[in-house]
């Protein structure tokens, strides 16, 4: 089973400052690159608990006494280690979007590149396919996702266009959306409109935005003293919402000053913005977007 290589893996495992017996969280095991390589610098003493909620990864799950694999979504991450026994963790890593496994499975639906049904589902038991947003969502609400997840100016017009087609005939797979929206599809932009439509489904399909902010939002009470964040993002929106809860805490709004001026954000940032080098581009296209931020807890004296 081809899963993608690990994107920025030196750089995201160095992002966690690995102690020997330290206890870390690899979000979106995958094919396991990550967690390899957190194994790899781990000492016997270690544990690495690892989340994804795709029953293709347990495929990729690894022998090692030390490493504990939840096939659960990484929202739930607290709970789910509270249940393992796990209140406090040294470090967390999370490479954010789908893997090359899940675009180059035709029949799962993610690829503007195969004709496939229209799935897009990163769990596989959840009840919500794209077929069922692009064949019963109001117009409203399809140009609102287009706007939001795809960041269409055209928004309206396409929602308009999928309404009045789909009036004539269901919408079940890729090929038959690309079809209906030709219109939209210049040559020269085709892939690049088409990844945007096809990005904004897949994000309201897989509630990405939403699962991200419940996540980030329990990293101040789960990371230790000195325990490390590291977040690899691939597309603005969320990058744009890991950076500014880095800084601030906060998703929206403004954060509030005591009367000294001073402000209470949880984390701060550690070290600079990180992309991939040219040689990592050349070697894996999928890593071009790819941003890596880095976080620790605002009390560590790291």
């Amino acid at each position: 089973m081809k899963y993608h290589n690990p994107v920025l893996l030196k750089e995201s495992v160095d992002a966690l400052a690995i102690k020997q017996d330290g206890v870390y969280v690899d979000v979106t095991f995958g094919g396991g690159g990550h967690s390899r390589e957190i194994l790899k610098r781990l000492g016997a003493k270690g544990k690495l608990y690892a989340f994804d909620q795709d029953p293709d990864a347990l495929e990729n799950i690894i022998d090692d006494e030390r490493f504990v694999l939840i096939p659960e979504n990484f929202r739930f991450i607290s709970r789910f280690l509270r249940f393992h026994g796990v209140r406090k963790v040294d470090g967390v890593l999370a490479d954010l979007g789908v893997s090359s496994h899940q675009f180059d499975e035709a029949e799962r639906g993610f690829s503007t590149r195969f004709d496939g049904d229209l799935d897009m589902r990163m769990n596989q038991k959840s009840k919500t396919s794209a077929k069922e947003i692009i064949n019963t969502y109001t117009e409203e609400k399809l140009a609102e996702i287009l706007f939001l997840y795809g960041e269409l100016r055209n928004s309206r017009n396409i929602a308009k266009t999928i309404v009045e087609e789909r009036a004539k005939e269901k919408i079940d797979t890729s090929f038959q959306l690309k079809s209906v929206l030709k219109k939209y599809l210049p040559n020269a932009k085709e892939h690049k409109i088409l990844a945007q439509i096809f990005q904004a489904i897949r994000i309201e399909v897989n509630e990405e935005l939403e699962v991200l902010k419940e996540f980030l939002n329990q990293m101040p009470t789960l990371l230790t003293d000195e325990g490390r964040l590291s977040v690899i993002s691939y597309h603005s929106l969320e990058d744009r919402l890991v950076k500014r809860f880095i800084s601030t805490g906060l998703f929206s709004g403004e954060l509030e000053k005591d009367v000294f001026g001073n402000t209470d954000e949880p984390l701060k940032r550690v070290g600079k913005l990180i992309i991939p080098s040219s040689e990592e581009i050349k070697m894996n296209n999928r890593s071009r977007s790819a941003k890596l931020r880095i976080a620790t807890l605002k009390s560590s004296k790291q």
